[in-house]
C-alpha cells in the first residue's frame, strides 16, 4: 500500500512532536511549583511518587501501543494520544484552584497518569508517521522530528519560568492545552494512513524472549535512572546549591538543549566516528558529568549550567542508538525491541522520580545521589559493550520504524 503524505499531514506530525515535548515536561519544568511551601507544598517523596502513575502507564502503552495500531489503525492511536495529554494538561490546571488543599495531590497522580498514555501512544506513531511520510529520507524525517521534540523538552522550562514571572505558572498547561486541541481537531479531519508491519515479525511472546535482551533492559532501566536524575532532580539540586528560580529553570533548559543538540551531532557525524564508538563514550562523558554535579559549589549558577548541559550530552545518543541496536542483534523480537526498551527506561525512570525523593526525605542530600549515580554511569559503560557485542555500527542514530507501506511526499 502506497501513502501519499499531504503537507498538512506532514506538518501535523512535526507539530505534535513539539508539543508532545513540551508536555511531557510540564510536570518537571514545574516542580518548584510544587514543592513550594506557598503553593502545593510537596514532599519529595510525594514529588518523586507523583510521576509513579506516568511510569505505570507509559509502559502500558509502550508494550500495546502496536498491536492497539494494527487493531484500530495509527490514526486512532494518535487520535488517542492526544486526548490523553489534553486530559492531563486540563486536570492539571484544574489543581491550580485549590494547590494547598489534599485533594490537589490525588488529581495530580490523575493528570501524570494520562501524561503517561499520552507519551505511549503518541510517540511511537509519530515515528511511524514520520518514516512513512518519507520513505526516501526516513531517517532524515525521524530526525527532524525526534529534533522538534527534544525542542519542546528545552522550551518547556523556558514557558514556566515565563508564566511564573507573569504570575500564573499554568499559563504553560493552559497554552499546551489549546495546541493539543488544535492538533486534535486538524488531525480527525486527516486521512493520516500509515500502516505498521510490527504483526509480520515474530515477537518475544511467540518465540520466548533472548537472554540477550536483558542486557538491553538493564542498560535501559540505568539509563533512565541517569536521565531522570537530570531531567527531575537538577532544578532542586540547584535551588538548594542557592540558584534562583529562573536559574534553575535555565539549567534544565540547558539539559534538554543539550540532549537534543547531541542527538542531532552525532547523528551527522556517524561518517566519521562510528555510533558504536559513541555508544561506548558517552556512558564515560555521564560519570564524568555526575561526579561534577555532586561537587557543585554553592551560588555557581554558571557551573551548573556548564555540568547539566555536559550530562545532557552524556545522554544525548544513549537511548536511540539502544533500541537500533537491539533491533539488529534480537532479530526474532525486532518488532517488539523498542516498545520493550522504552518499557525498561520507564522503569529505571520511576525508581530515580520516587526512590530519589525517599532518599532525599530521609537525609540523603542530592549531592551524594548524583554520587551514587556516577556509579550507574559507569555500569551502563560496561553494559555497553555487551550491548553492542558482535554488532555493526548502526548506520543511523534514530531506528526506523518499521512501516508496511511507502510514502510519497507531494504537496
Amino acid at each position: 500500500m502506497t501513502v501519499v503524505a499531504t503537507r498538512a499531514e506532514i506538518q501535523v506530525v512535526n507539530l505534535a512532536g513539539l508539543v508532545q515535548g513540551i508536555t511531557l515536561v510540564t510536570f518537571p519544568a514545574a516542580s518548584s511549583i510544587f514543592t513550594s511551601p506557598t503553593e502545593y507544598d510537596l514532599s519529595n517523596t510525594q514529588y518523586g511518587g507523583m510521576f509513579l502513575p506516568q511510569v505505570v502507564t507509559a509502559i502500558i502503552t509502550s508494550l500495546t501501543g502496536a498491536t492497539l495500531a494494527r487493531r484500530f489503525s495509527a490514526k486512532r492511536v494518535l487520535l488517542a494520544g492526544l486526548a490523553a495529554n489534553i486530559t492531563a494538561m486540563l486536570v492539571l490546571v484544574a489543581t491550580s484552584g485549590f494547590e494547598d488543599r489534599p485533594a490537589a495531590y490525588p488529581l495530580l497522580l490523575v493528570a501524570t497518569g494520562f501524561l503517561g498514555i499520552g507519551f505511549g501512544l503518541t510517540v511511537p506513531v509519530l515515528n511511524t508517521y514520520a518514516a512513512a511520510f518519507h520513505p526516501d529520507g526516513a531517517d532524515g524525517a525521524v530526525l527532524v522530528l525526534n529534533a522538534l521534540l527534544g525542542l519542546g523538552t528545552a522550551l518547556a522550562p523556558v514557558f514556566v519560568a515565563v508564566f511564573i514571572g507573569l504570575g500564573f505558572w499554568w499559563g504553560l498547561p493552559v497554552l499546551s492545552t489549546v495546541l493539543l486541541a488544535m492538533l486534535l481537531i486538524v488531525s480527525t479531519r486527516l486521512p493520516l494512513h500509515a500502516d505498521t508491519v510490527a504483526a509480520a515479525a515474530p515477537s518475544g511472546s511467540e518465540r520466548g524472549i533472548p537472554a540477550r535482551f536483558w542486557f538491553f533492559a538493564a542498560f535501559a532501566v540505568l539509563y533512565g535512572i541517569c536521565e531522570t536524575m537530570n531531567g527531575n532532580w537538577s532544578q532542586q539540586d540547584m535551588t538548594s546549591h542557592g540558584a534562583s528560580t529562573t536559574q534553575a529553570a535555565l539549567v534544565l533548559t540547558t539539559f534538554w538543549s543539550m540532549v537534543t543538540v547531541g542527538r542531532l551531532l552525532f547523528a551527522l557525524v556517524v561518517r566519521w566516528i562510528p555510533t558504536r564508538v559513541v555508544y561506548h563514550l558517552l556512558p564515560i562523558v555521564l560519570v564524568g558529568a555526575f561526579v561534577l554535579i555532586a561537587a557543585l559549589p554553592d551560588d555557581a549558577p554558571w557551573y551548573g549550567v556548564a555540568v547539566f548541559g555536559l550530562a545532557g550530552l552524556g545522554c544525548s545518543a544513549l537511548l536511540p542508538l539502544t533500541i537500533s541496536l537491539g533491533q539488529g542483534a534480537l532479530t526474532t523480537m525486532s518488532a517488539a525491541v523498542a516498545g520493550g526498551v522504552i518499557a525498561f527506561y520507564q522503569a529505571g525512570y520511576g525508581i530515580a522520580a520516587f526512590g530519589v525523593g525517599r532518599l532525599v526525605d530521609t537525609g540523603t542530600s542530592l549531592s551524594i545521589l548524583y554520587g551514587w549515580t556516577a556509579i550507574a554511569a559507569a555500569a551502563m559503560a560496561l553494559l555497553s559493550f555487551a550491548v553492542a557485542r558482535r554488532q555493526p555500527s548502526p548506520p543511523t542514530l534514530h531506528p526506523r520504524p518499521p512501516v508496511a507501506g511507502t510514502a510519497a511526499h507531494s504537496g
